[in-house]
């Protein structure tokens, strides 16, 4: 990395320098962005080789980096690769042990370094408690712990099928195949072990799913350990030395908080080039009924932020009823003249998102809420996540915002400004419009505005007014914008109203979103089809298809519930409680998708739009006609990706007429209205490929970049997320 590259002249140095890292440096970099400052001093725990380290310190030039090894040598060696970096350095030190003093850093970052921690010494997998028992007391209060890391997928047995026709039956790493590898690590895993206490016992059976694969039943947590290394066959020996998993997802949180770290996220990551190139008819994993089990997580990343004394380190819901507060009313609305009855929660007040935002230098920042508590995100509903990620303890990034009562919008941006972030009317450059949308209106009457305010540039990080009823209402911090996307696409910031204002920002501004670090999406040629434009769209006939409903008449979807949610300390004790109103569905799950279908023609790249009604835009702007992205909660009995996948694809064809070629995952999920609805949106970008029969839908096509230029006539807030995620991923951006 050459001086220029590291004093980036300009965003397009930015971006090639981002796009000269490998896939797992990107995704590494890209989760440091929802949760680190742009500035302070951060150490890179094991930084082995150093260029972590410099990858830290060239995309964020007003950080100070320091990367810790254990070993002088790659010490002297990364001081002498690096020698020109200003905002970097180099020391050798135990990361078990302290190495700086207490309270000195913003941010402690280990990555793939602990599991080096319990492997060599003795496989205590304790040993990883215990550095970050050492780690914890060098942050400063606000100062963020990341681990990324693999991760224990947890007790049970499971069927392994792996490939015997892909080498030689020898126990060579470099020759054999995949099964007769298999054999061979069930032999020598911790191989640092004396004779007799390395290894694990399995079992070899019939019935294997493909010819030429093998059966193996084994423990999950030794197929997991296997899948994460296969691949590593030139270093064969260092590998089985590791134990690359050590605690589970729960035991990770649980040790954050009894650190005294608030849980701002626990994600297992997929990195798509894994999925793709090393999963992908590699292996299958079942359970012991043959079912197929979803793919292991590649790694996980979990950030806990250090609180101080006497705040919070997570939320929980304590107790729930169904007796109302009133703050939150349920609505009926049937669809004219005798269709079926809309279930609505309605909310107070219209909500403004301000986004703050400067430029130093050639960056672009905007300001943000860090861990925020959104405890009804926390709400236990009895389906998992189907990314198995969690919110950790309830604490989330988001924009600020105001709610507007009676004072003109402006003076209702200009107090909130000045209360939440300290930035009085004289550090106020401008104000323009941002864009408004419907976050999630199938079943929640709300509309959000956002206002886009110039500031002058400030790197703040200030405690927020206390307005959440509990211990903290979250910091504000600046965010470098680009790096708040690239966050949105690895699932390191679930917030999509912060993403979308980043989005119009720079939109408005003419700027590229940068380089896209999510899976890939790839589309063939496709069968032609009529495409029409946003404008015209625009121009179809107003409708008016809902009435209001009585009670009596609703089927029921929508259920409101209130419960008394309480925040607790690194004890375990509650140090404040709440009441709140949030809303589920009464029948299916908290999870929904949201769907960019796609299709390739000629160099043009089309987006189909759902030209619907829904009752929540006919309250705001008394016609109901609204285009949707294809969009649906799913049944309780859709627990994974895997299997969401063929319900997307089944539920296409059947409503649309239309065959899927490939569906990926697009960007990470997010969260439309946390403070209404615990729903969390797994959006996903799908290649059509051709036409079944006829559809009982019709849809709308319209060229993916006309949808991102004339998106202000396009507010279904799923829709936005899933046109601008998949105009950023295929280069369909508006000056590209």
């Amino acid at each position: 990395m050459s001086d220029d590259e590291h004093f980036r002249g300009s965003a397009s140095d930015y971006a090639r320098y981002l796009e000269g890292m490998d896939a797992s440096m990107r995704q590494k970099v890209a989760l440091t962005a929802a949760h680190l400052l742009g500035e302070g001093k951060i150490a890179d725990m094991g930084m082995g080789s150093g260029s972590g380290s410099a990858a830290l310190a060239g995309l964020y030039p007003r950080l100070q980096v320091t990367g810790v090894d254990l070993s002088e040598t790659m010490v002297r060696l990364a001081r002498e690769r690096f020698a020109d970096r200003p905002n970097l350095e180099f020391v050798q030190g135990d990361i078990a042990q302290p190495c700086f003093p207490q309270r000195s850093l913003a941010g402690i970052f280990d990555s793939s370094v602990l599991h080096h921690v319990t492997s060599f010494g003795g496989y205590d997998r304790d040993n990883a408690g215990r550095a970050l028992q050492a780690q914890v007391p060098q942050l400063e209060e606000g100062g963020s712990l990341i681990v990324r890391d693999f991760l224990d997928p947890g007790p049970g047995e499971v069927l392994l099928d792996l490939p015997a026709d892909d080498g030689d039956d020898s126990d060579d790493p470099a020759s054999c195949s995949s099964a007769a590898l298999f054999r061979r690590f069930a032999r020598e895993f911790r191989s640092l072990l004396p004779d007799g206490e390395r290894g694990f016992t399995m079992e070899e059976l019939d019935g294997a799913a493909r010819a030429g694969w093998v059966r193996f039943r084994t423990t999950l947590t030794h197929a997991v350990e296997f899948v994460l290394r296969k691949d590593y066959r030139a270093d064969w020996e260092a590998e089985v030395k590791e134990e690359y998993t050590y605690l589970t997802q729960p035991a990770f949180e649980a040790a954050f908080a009894n650190l005294g770290l608030r849980v701002l996220a626990s994600t297992p990551i997929r990195n798509p080039w894994i999925v793709a190139h090393r999963y992908r008819d590699k292996f299958e994993l079942r359970d012991l009924e043959g079912r197929p089990l979803e793919d292991p997580a590649t790694n996980y990343v979990i950030v806990g932020e250090r609180v101080a004394p006497g705040e919070g380190v997570r939320l929980r819901e304590a107790e729930s009823s169904q007796t109302p507060l009133s703050f939150l009313e349920l609505e009926h609305h049937r669809k004219l003249p005798d269709g079926p009855v809309f279930d609505l929660v309605r909310r107070p007040h219209l909500t403004v998102d301000l986004l703050p935002w400067f430029k130093e230098g050639e960056e672009l920042f905007v300001l943000a809420r860090k861990s925020y508590p959104r405890p009804i995100l926390t709400v236990d509903t009895g389906v998992a996540a189907l990314d198995g990620s969690r919110v950790g303890g309830g604490y989330v990034t988001e924009p600020l915002s105001a709610l507007q009562e009676d004072a003109p919008l402006g003076r209702t941006a200009e107090a909130a400004l000045e209360a939440r972030a300290g930035i009085g009317e004289d550090g106020i450059r401008g104000f323009r419009e941002g864009s408004t949308y419907y976050p999630s209106p199938g079943g929640v009457m709300e509309e959000v505005r956002s206002l886009l305010v110039q500031v002058d540039p400030v790197f703040v990080n200030r405690k927020a007014p206390a307005v959440s009823g509990f211990s903290t209402s979250g910091q504000v911090r600046a965010i470098e914008a680009r790096q708040a996307l690239r966050a949105a696409q690895v699932g390191g910031l679930p917030n999509a109203r912060l993403e979308l204002n980043v989005y119009e920002l720079l939109l408005q501004r003419g700027e590229l979103p940068g380089p896209w670090i999510g899976a890939a999406i790839e589309l063939d040629e496709a069968p032609a089809v009529l495409a029409t434009s946003v404008a015209d769209l625009a121009r179809r006939a107003a409708r008016r298809r809902f009435r209001r409903a009585s009670a009596s008449e609703s089927s029921g979807f929508l259920a409101l519930r209130r419960a008394r949610f309480e925040e607790l300390d690194a004890s375990g004790g509650p140090i404040a409680t709440q009441e709140l109103e949030y809303v589920v569905p009464a029948r299916l799950s908290t999870n929904t998708v949201a769907v960019a279908l796609l299709r390739r023609a000629g160099e043009q790249i089309l987006l189909a739009v759902d030209d619907d009604d829904l009752p929540a835009v006919q309250a705001f702007r008394g016609n109901s006609e609204l285009c949707v992205a294809p969009a649906w909660r799913l049944p309780t009995d859709v627990p994974s990706l895997t299997p969401a996948r063929a319900w997307i694809r089944a539920r296409i064809a059947a409503e649309y007429g239309l065959e899927c070629g490939r569906i990926v995952e697009l960007g990470g999920r997010y969260h439309p209205s946390p403070g209404v609805t615990p729903e969390v949106v797994y959006p996903f970008a799908c290649e059509v490929s051709g036409e079944l029969d006829a559809a009982r839908r019709p849809l709308a096509w319209v060229p993916l970049e006309d949808a991102v230029r004339g998106r202000e006539h396009l507010p279904d807030g799923h829709l936005r997320v899933v046109s601008l995620r998949a105009a950023h991923a295929l280069g369909c951006w508006p000056g590209s």
